[in-house]
């Protein structure tokens, strides 16, 4: 009698969901001591129109319901200069935001403790200046959210809490479709982004600058943009255009490695 070959089953194996788009980040964010940075739809849809419409880095401030300080229910932008690596407020267009919302009954921490900004990059995490930016702003507070979204939907959430010992923790980020929410308004948002943001000239005029600026950004000089992903985005004509400035701008090339510094 032959014998018989036992057959192995192999368990598929489990992997962390990404909260952002799995329903069960729902379930998660139950679980006690575990909060997650939400956001309505309108908010998030909002949100992806002001960083799509620009390339430079946008910032607002998240608005939230009384009873759950971590709920976006709008995203909402003031005058501001911006560039691709910064984003400055206009301080008496924060003082007229401040004054609406307690005018329409809302208390600070519903309306100015969570600060939400994009990248125009594929890296949501914070630069040098964003730390300083929120630890200047926001240090004060007992407690804010830094929230970053970059340009391919990756993003980063920290709360930072400063009563006792202080601290922070990095948080999940979820669009909450269960709460209600209002539909798309691209007119009025194009209206809000005509208003608010003004973009400044950013010049890196050579090598100094560009390794100046990467040290204070942060960056790695190598990796700081991922040019060679977004050079192969572009159309003919824009890519010729590149390739014509890089022509005539020696100083951006290591003549020994011949590895370009951008």
């Amino acid at each position: 009698m032959k014998n018989e070959k036992q057959k192995t089953i192999k368990k598929p194996q489990l992997t962390e969901k990404q909260p952002l788009w799995e329903d069960d980040w729902l379930a998660k964010a139950s679980e006690p001591g575990l909060p997650v940075l939400r956001f309505s739809p309108s908010a998030w849809a909002k949100l992806l129109y002001f960083r799509d419409r620009s390339n430079d880095e946008i910032g607002g401030f998240g608005v939230t319901d009384p009873d759950d300080l971590l709920l976006v229910r709008e995203f909402v932008t003031v005058e501001q200069e911006v560039t691709c690596v910064s984003v400055t407020f206009d301080d008496a267009a924060v003082a007229d935001y401040f004054d609406r919302q307690v005018d329409l009954g809302r208390r600070p921490e519903q309306f100015a403790r969570i600060w939400c900004h994009t990248h125009p990059d594929m890296s949501p995490a914070p630069s040098v200046t964003d730390e300083e930016t929120f630890n200047r702003v926001f240090g004060t507070c007992q407690w804010a959210v830094m929230f970053i979204l970059a340009r391919d939907n990756r993003t980063y959430a920290r709360l930072s809490f400063h009563v006792g010992p202080g601290g922070h923790v990095l948080i999940p980020v979820g669009v909450d479709y269960r709460c209600a929410f209002t539909a798309s308004d691209h007119e009025a948002w194009e209206t809000e982004f005509a208003a608010h943001i003004h973009p400044a000239e950013c010049f890196l005029t050579g090598r100094d600058d560009i390794q100046a600026a990467v040290e204070r950004e942060g960056m790695d000089l190598a990796v700081s943009y991922d040019f060679l992903e977004e050079f192969q985005c572009l159309d003919p004509a824009e890519r010729q255009l590149v390739l014509d400035e890089l022509a005539g701008r020696p100083e951006l090339w290591d003549p020994e490695s011949e590895v370009m510094l951008l």
